[in-house]
Formats: C-alpha cells, sequence, structure tokens
C-alpha cells in the first residue's frame, strides 16, 4: 500500500539548511524513515521551499514510514502544525479514469543522451577516450550516451510534453494564447498547452566531504493534465518521471481541479 507523506521544514535551523543544501544527504535522511533497512522499495521524494519560512517534503513510499528522526533533527518539535502527514494513496490511483483531468506538480531533471557532447566534462572526455580505445563498432562496444541537461526553457518544457504520451498522459490546450514565441510551443494566436515552468535551478552538491562536486539542472512544472491509459499514468505516480529520482526528481504529483473542488 502506497503513502505520502509531507513533512515541514524549519529552514532557520542548522541541522535542516544542512539537508536541504544537499539532497544526497537529505535522500539518506528520508531512507532512515522506512523501517526495513536496506531500503529496496521505491521512494520518491520532492522539496517544496517556495516558502522561505517553511520547507516541506513530500515524500512517496511503498510501506508506512516514519519521520519522528527527520522532525526532531530538522523541523518543529512538540509544535502546532508540526506533525508530519501520512495519507494512503490508493484513494487517488483509484480515481484515475480515462478522460479524468487533474492539476498536477512536478519536479524533474531534463536531459537528453548524446554520444558526443558539443562541451563535455573532463570526466566524460576522459570516460569517451577509453570508450573509443576499444576494438569493435559503436554497438559492440555497447557505448551509451552522455546525460546532458536542457538548460533552455523551450527545452524543457518540450522535454515533458514529448514524454507525457508515453507516461499516460496528455496535457490539454488552455484557453488562453499561445506564450511568446521564444519557448516555441505552437503558432502565434493558437491555444497553449496548459503547463508553465514555476522554478528552474542548478543544483551543485557533493556526496562526500571534499568530493567531486555534481551538478544537478532542474525544473518544475506546474499545469493541467488529461488521462489517456489509468494505468501507465499510476505507474508514472508511483515511480517517477526522468532521471536523479534519489536527488528529489521525478514525483509527479496530482490534485483535482478548482472546478471540482467548487461542486464538491
Amino acid at each position: 500500500m502506497p503513502y505520502l507523506s509531507k513533512i515541514a521544514l524549519n529552514p532557520r535551523r542548522r541541522s535542516a539548511f544542512t539537508l536541504l543544501a544537499n539532497p544526497h544527504r537529505l535522500h539518506a535522511t528520508v531512507l532512515a524513515g522506512i523501517a526495513v533497512q536496506p531500503v529496496t522499495e521505491r521512494v520518491l521524494w520532492r522539496l517544496e521551499n517556495d516558502n522561505p519560512h517553511r520547507a516541506e517534503l513530500l515524500v512517496l513510499t511503498d510501506s508506512r514510514p516514519s519521520w519522528a528522526h527527520l522532525v526532531e533533527q530538522a523541523g518543529w518539535p512538540g509544535a502546532d502544525d508540526s506533525a508530519p502527514l501520512i495519507a494512503d494513496y490508493t484513494p487517488l490511483l483509484d480515481r484515475i479514469t480515462p478522460g479524468r483531468e487533474f492539476a498536477f506538480r512536478l519536479t524533474a531533471n531534463p536531459v537528453q543522451s548524446l554520444r558526443k557532447p558539443a562541451n563535455p566534462s573532463p570526466g566524460q572526455a576522459e570516460l569517451r577516450a577509453r570508450q573509443d580505445a576499444q576494438p569493435g563498432t559503436a554497438s559492440e562496444r555497447k557505448i551509451r550516451g552522455f546525460r546532458v541537461p536542457h538548460r533552455a526553457a523551450h527545452q524543457q518544457l518540450h522535454w515533458l510534453l514529448d514524454r507525457a504520451d508515453r507516461h499516460g498522459f496528455t496535457i490539454p490546450a488552455t484557453q488562453e494564447l499561445s506564450p511568446p514565441p521564444s519557448l516555441g510551443l505552437g503558432q502565434p494566436g493558437t491555444p497553449a498547452p496548459a503547463v508553465a515552468l514555476t522554478a528552474r535551478d542548478i543544483l551543485r552538491f557533493s556526496k562526500r566531504h571534499n568530493g567531486p562536486q555534481l551538478t544537478l539542472t532542474t525544473a518544475t512544472y506546474q499545469g493541467r493534465l488529461r488521462v489517456t491509459d489509468p494505468d501507465l499514468l499510476r505507474h508514472t505516480l508511483l515511480h517517477g518521471i526522468g532521471p536523479a529520482k534519489a536527488y528529489g526528481q521525478g514525483l509527479l504529483t496530482l490534485a483535482a481541479l478548482a472546478q471540482e473542488h467548487r461542486h464538491a
């Protein structure tokens, strides 16, 4: 039975600040909330830090977790409105039916796979040189492409639009006219897709003290989706979209549309 948790974190505490600044450390702390160790289940999480005074951590787990250690370390232990919320995810999964629309939010790591990046990092250049030195053709050597981030806004939007169908949904058109031509999302005067980039960031962190720095490009999407394949969409909700899931990327969350709330 999957569970979706929401944990409030206090960014003014030193321990919380350390976790919020390093996705690798935060991931390890999240896994500590699972009773069966080592953790073998899929765990997805996303950090919501729109409020500078209160960050919220969303975590999707297969088993019921405990977040007492996280509240004690980085929250407001004993304060009002500080207890984590843990909800059974099954009722939401059961509401996914063909043609139904939901509001959605996603933070992801939009990337592309390139055999020969235009500006490879030193590590990529070294690995490519070793691969090229191996005998045989590229297919025989099973050379894989390098993940290269999409950095431009229009590339990040197209990354999601191009993958929607394989994840069980489509993003319908809005009633508004298309966005600026620089986004490349349609002809001027035509309806635009019901999705917007609400945040774009580049995260830099290390897995260990004095270790090599990792760089992660992230994009947060918010909009409206329509269900095309319920089973595919359920799988997407439980397994995420795109790479870097251990670093807080790929968790897609749904909510009822505003008009559904008004008629409830």
